[in-house]
């Protein structure tokens, strides 16, 4: 039997320890690694900036929300809102003056004479231009022309209304929105049936009320008023074209 100290048992010996240090070796660079990884991770993770925007199938558009929460993907997908013109769709823009007074007299379809305070102011209706009436054989008039006074007769006749007014005209009648009390704007009522132009001549610089081009367009589509018939002209084109220089034509 060898001693304890003999070369055999120590060689055995050195043998055991130096495969088990290899294996304890082998298991704690395993371990290191594993947590050097998952530290890098955690690294990654807290400092990689937002998520950029994406588009889902239905084509809508989802972001990061500053770090908080994101967009939830079953969100309505935005559209884009259609407005469609009226009367009272949106405020009349204000006047620079306001007054309140009784119809007397309606002239023809954009102009009337209103009662203030006992004193008579005319008033033409601002942003719009109704049909010419005839002023003779020179100056013709225009189709529904009359049919325009009619309407704008119906609605105002005797009523008082509020007007927001923002600056005389060269004949010294004053630019003003007519209200009723109901809140409807009188200008635009008269676009919306037909009965008047919205008054884009100069590039829009008559056109306070941005309003009337939509309230036209609807008018025209809907083929209410002058609009049955094909042609039809705008006023300030016939009171160049006809009055000024006589080429009426058959319109």
């Amino acid at each position: 039997m060898s001693s304890f100290f003999s070369e055999p048992y120590i060689l055995r010996r050195q043998f055991s320890l130096g495969r088990l240090g290899r294996k304890l070796g082998s298991v704690l660079g395993i371990a290191l690694v594993a947590l050097v990884v998952h530290w890098f991770q955690g690294t990654s993770d807290s400092t990689s900036p937002d998520v950029p925007a994406t588009a889902d199938r239905a084509g809508s558009t989802q972001t990061s929300t500053g770090g908080t929460g994101r967009a939830n993907a079953n969100s309505p997908v935005p559209t884009a809102s259609r407005s469609v013109a009226s009367p009272n769709d949106s405020p009349v823009p204000p006047g620079r003056t306001v007054l309140t007074g009784t119809v007397t007299k309606v002239a023809d379809g954009d102009t009337v004479t209103l009662r203030v305070n006992g004193k008579s102011q005319r008033v033409r209706l601002d942003s719009i231009d109704a049909p010419e009436t005839n002023h003779g054989a020179q100056e013709p008039g225009q189709p529904f022309a009359e049919a325009a006074q009619r309407h704008l007769e119906k609605m105002v006749g005797g009523k008082t209304v509020t007007a927001q007014c923002y600056e005389p005209d060269q004949f010294s009648r004053e630019l003003c929105a007519l209200i009723l009390p109901d809140g409807t704007s009188v200008n635009r009522a008269q676009v919306a049936a037909g009965y008047a132009w919205a008054y884009t001549a100069s590039r829009g610089d008559y056109l306070t009320d941005k309003a009337m081009r939509g309230i036209q367009d609807q008018a025209r589509r809907a083929r209410v008023g002058l609009w049955v018939q094909d042609g039809a002209v705008e006023p300030w084109k016939w009171r160049y074209e006809c009055w000024r220089n006589q080429r009426c034509g058959s319109k």
